[in-house]
């Protein structure tokens, strides 16, 4: 185990986008180190042939889209005490991103979700002197021609961390991120299958292989842990190297 047994004992956690994917991996690193675990989010379409990850059965699961504040402050609502917030909900549509409803569509989901839980979740948060772990990316470092919108949702994303890294810091709140590089989960479930493309991203990825859900959550447990006591603002590439390469 990376993480002492039961670091997380006693402390309360909310997933968004938790039940699948990179978010499901996080919700059950969590749990699996004591913590009492939320995953909320929308289930994934049926026609999925991998929905990612299997929430663990000691996490609770509720329904939330981030689009709604309404949705947002109802499960933030049934919380008594809240210790960390991890921020996994989002989208890519690819191609479709150039059109403008589909555009305002991720951001909305990307961005303004991420900032709907943030500032839902800062009184609880500042009662307990929690932290918040958003998810940028590495499209938050450069331009991806296909997807607009989820590089223009995850280069606000790092800017948001770092924004309210400052504005929560007088909370005793910390604010910091993740930046997955090439991960192997449903949302690159295309790239993964396309195999000129993906010889091209391990091509320039120096650890020549697509990362795993369960190495980006161990990065964002770290950043709950008291070892990254005095980091926030912090976004932490977990890419392989790709971005340097």
């Amino acid at each position: 185990m990376t993480f002492q047994e039961n670091l997380f004992e006693g402390k309360v956690v909310l997933v968004t986008g938790g039940l699948s994917g990179i978010g499901a991996a996080v919700a059950n690193a969590f749990s699996r180190l004591g913590a009492t675990v939320v995953a909320a989010g929308l289930p994934a379409p049926a026609a999925s042939s991998d929905i990612g990850d299997p929430v663990d059965a000691k996490v609770s699961k509720k329904r939330l889209d981030v689009r709604s504040t309404e949705e947002v402050n109802k499960v933030l609502s049934d919380f008594e005490r809240l210790d960390i917030v991890i921020n996994c909900a989002g989208v890519i549509r690819r191609a479709e991103e150039h059109k403008i409803d589909v555009f305002e569509q991720v951001m909305d989901i990307n961005l303004n979700g991420t900032m709907r839980v943030c500032s839902g979740a800062r009184a609880l948060l500042a009662a307990s002197s929690g932290c918040i772990v958003n998810t940028a990316s590495m499209l938050s470092f450069f331009g991806g021609g296909v997807v607009p919108a989820y590089s223009a949702s995850k280069g606000a994303i790092a800017q948001l961390t770092k924004s309210l890294a400052i504005a929560y810091a007088a909370d005793g709140i910390r604010v910091n991120a993740i930046a997955p590089g090439w991960i192997a989960t449903p949302l690159t479930q295309a790239l993964q299958e396309n195999d000129l493309r993906s010889k091209e991203i391990l091509a320039r990825t120096p650890m020549g292989r697509w990362g795993t859900a369960e190495e980006v959550a161990q990065a964002a447990v770290f950043l709950c842990t008291p070892a990254a006591a005095f980091m926030t603002a912090a976004i932490v590439p977990v890419d392989g190297g790709y971005l340097v390469a």
